[in-house]
């Protein structure tokens, strides 16, 4: 369940407030009434917190947890839209990307790198003109050509082709670097 560390955070903060708040009320009309002594309002004060403090604690952090993994989630909905982006139109420019997902310019080429990084796009990038192209990695393999300006590329390893005519950057999933490089190097 998305959220679910948020909402499970939530409940133990406000339960353990609760129970405190039920222990004071408790307290003060049980010294009120004069039901108890001093030493025993001690002991049930330490004993109300042994028992409140770690719930309190633990919700707290849940609660800190349930947050950072709904950031997490959110961005990685971002990063699944600049992929569908790209995907569906063929060919996209980082400002339109911007303007969708409503980041600024830096957070938005931090989420390509992020994306190049864990090899889930394929395709090239002209940082220069900030365009980003989908290339179907096969067809780059067996073409050689730049879907920018449609010189003849030459592999250079780690699934990383730079073009040297317009100097975009093709990033290829991992088989098919590893098949580019077996037609650079046979063996």
């Amino acid at each position: 369940m998305r959220g679910g560390g948020r909402v499970v955070g939530l409940i133990m903060v406000a339960g353990g407030l609760v129970l405190l708040l039920g222990f004071l009320i408790w307290a003060v009309t049980a010294l009120a009434a004069g039901e108890t002594t001093a030493g025993g309002m001690a002991l049930g004060l330490f004993l109300a917190l042994v028992v409140v403090t770690p719930l309190i604690g633990i919700g707290l952090f849940v609660l800190r947890k349930g947050m950072q993994e709904e950031k997490e989630l959110a961005r990685v909905e971002k990063e699944k839209t600049i992929l569908n982006m790209v995907l569906t139109q063929g060919q996209v420019t980082i400002q339109e990307i911007v303007v969708e997902l409503q980041e600024p310019r830096d957070v938005v080429e931090d989420m390509i790198r992020d994306l190049v990084g864990k090899r889930l796009f394929s395709g090239a990038i002209n940082w220069d003109k900030g365009v980003l192209y989908s290339v179907e990695s096969q067809a780059l393999v067996e073409n050689r050509k730049c879907p920018n300006c449609g010189g003849e590329l030459e592999f250079a390893g780690k699934g990383l082709i730079v073009c040297p005519w317009c100097g975009s950057e093709v990033f290829l999933t991992k088989r098919a670097a590893a098949e580019t490089a077996k037609a650079a190097n046979p063996s």
